[in-house]
């Protein structure tokens, strides 16, 4: 991803509430657009917010893959889920489900079946197990957004909105 960084152009500080500029972060002070520079703060600062995240996780012997696992089967709860449903609704659209399963049955915190209506499939199930890690870290959510805190509500509604529009220009 090198050619994101290359580019053309001093770029202005805009907001002096900003503690650390990407431009400081990355040590790169040229960009050939706005547009570029946005692109490149973005990935920048989903691999910081995730391993923040991670981090936070790490204390519930849980990768940032399994926890959405586990949301999504809380959902479900007491349905069971496919791996398919899992895969369509995972965050990280690359992560190999299987092999999370295989781990999240090894913690007991996830349960796996033979599909009674198609023995080709498998129903997966949150335990019990599963629940009560996924409650002990709601009791944290504070901590677990922490790294949100330094946006107010209508910024926080205002950067999502940019992001679903971002998404929607395919």
């Amino acid at each position: 991803m090198s050619y994101l960084y290359s580019g053309a152009g001093q770029i202005p500080a805009t907001n002096p509430d900003v503690k650390m500029k990407i431009e400081e972060e990355i040590h790169q002070k040229k960009f050939t657009s706005q547009r570029q520079k946005a692109a490149v703060n973005l990935f920048f600062t989903y691999s910081w917010l995730a391993g923040k995240q991670s981090v936070f996780l790490k204390q519930f012997d849980l990768s940032l893959q399994q926890f959405n696992i586990l949301r999504i089967l809380r959902g479900q709860h007491p349905k069971p889920a496919s791996i398919t449903l899992l895969k369509e609704r995972m965050l990280d659209k690359n992560s190999d489900v299987s092999r999370l399963i295989d781990r999240l049955v090894a913690k007991e915190v996830v349960g796996r079946a033979v599909c009674p209506e198609s023995r080709r499939q498998m129903d997966i199930s949150i335990t019990e197990k599963g629940l009560s890690v996924l409650n002990q870290i709601d009791s944290r959510t504070d901590e677990f957004h922490s790294p949100m805190t330094s946006l107010s509500e209508a910024e926080a509604t205002q950067l999502s909105d940019l992001l679903d529009k971002l998404r929607s220009a395919e």
